[in-house]
């Protein structure tokens, strides 16, 4: 029997936060956005969140070859920096990309 998977379990998405004026701030944004993806895990996780607009820990763990504990540490880290955020539903958590700060992010690189 084929398991069921969640193709979407988020609300709506915060707005976008605007782009930092001040240098020194829009380069602190940007180092910390980038190490939060400074793993070949967290961007697949990213790009899973993307193309299913939200997932359980299980679906996560079902599509990327790691440990629970491990999908879950990388979850919290990308999490810390704002790019995704984690909703409890029921017994569950739903993860999903945080649009606004992903496009912030895309500005940051493109001002280089």
């Amino acid at each position: 029997m084929a398991k069921k998977i969640e193709t979407s379990c988020c609300p709506p998405a915060e707005p976008t936060p605007s782009v930092p004026v001040d240098e020194l701030e829009a380069n602190a944004k940007l180092a910390e956005l980038s190490k939060a993806l400074a793993h070949p895990a967290r961007v697949a996780i990213l790009r899973l969140l993307v193309r299913r607009e939200g997932c359980i820990v299980g679906d996560i763990v079902d599509e990327i070859p790691l440990a629970q504990s491990t999908i879950s540490q990388h979850l919290k880290q990308m999490k810390q920096a704002g790019l995704i955020r984690g909703d409890v539903d029921g017994p569950r958590v739903c993860y999903c990309v945080e649009p606004g700060v992903v496009a912030l992010f895309k500005a940051l690189v493109e001002q280089l």
